[in-house]
């Protein structure tokens, strides 16, 4: 998986489909480390263990990653558009 310092150049792009599929990369990236946070929070709770450090209620971190994910699907379709149509470019 790339990390959010491999979309800074797509982010910077002047054609705004690299912005797109680097927008969606990010969130993409985003989504995942906060469902895994969410996760492992979770995992510690049930297992009477430490939890990890957190200041924010896990519902509402929960409620984030939830219309994060509203967000991804709305951005992927289109991202991968994008995506197919700058690799075919490059080819």
């Amino acid at each position: 998986m790339k990390e959010l310092k491999d979309t800074v150049d797509g982010m910077l792009s002047t054609d705004y489909k690299e912005r797109f599929v680097a927008e969606y990369q990010q969130t993409k990236i985003r989504y995942e480390k906060l469902k895994a946070f969410c996760n492992c929070v979770e995992a510690a709770a049930m297992a009477g263990t430490e939890q990890p450090k957190h200041d924010c209620p896990l519902e509402l971190l929960r409620t984030q990653q939830k219309y994060m994910g509203l967000y991804l699907a709305q951005l992927e379709p289109v991202s991968y558009t994008h995506l197919r149509a700058h690799e075919t470019r490059h080819d």
